[in-house]
């Protein structure tokens, strides 16, 4: 039995709109059989939030910037800024309050 393996090339013609922003799938809840497990690149702009908005995780979340610049608060716990080569990884149930500051391309996994 061979094992699915998902790859694909990032490009601006794939993306598709998103809660906020646009994104491009890599890999979809579901995909290979594994319902916990997503994963793609988000591209957003301050023109797509240019308010903070609050984002409940609800999955386990991990992010590598690949390019611009959020600005993330954890409800009691850090605040912190997310910069080209920055990643973080939230856990599920987390409550945070996200600043687009620049436009922004972020690599997610979801889990």
């Amino acid at each position: 039995m061979t094992h699915p393996v998902f790859h694909d090339q990032h490009t601006e013609t794939k993306y598709e709109p998103f809660a906020v922003g646009q994104a491009q799938w890599l890999r979809r809840n579901g995909d290979g059989g594994n319902d916990a497990l997503s994963a793609g690149i988000w591209h957003v702009t301050p023109d797509d939030a240019p308010e903070p908005f609050d984002l409940p995780i609800e999955e386990d979340e991990t992010v590598y910037i690949i390019s611009g610049y959020l600005h993330i608060e954890v409800q009691d716990g850090d605040t912190f800024d997310l910069k080209t080569g920055s990643m973080a990884s939230f856990s599920k149930g987390a409550q945070t309050r996200w600043t687009v500051v620049e436009p922004t391309v972020e690599f997610f996994v979801y889990s």
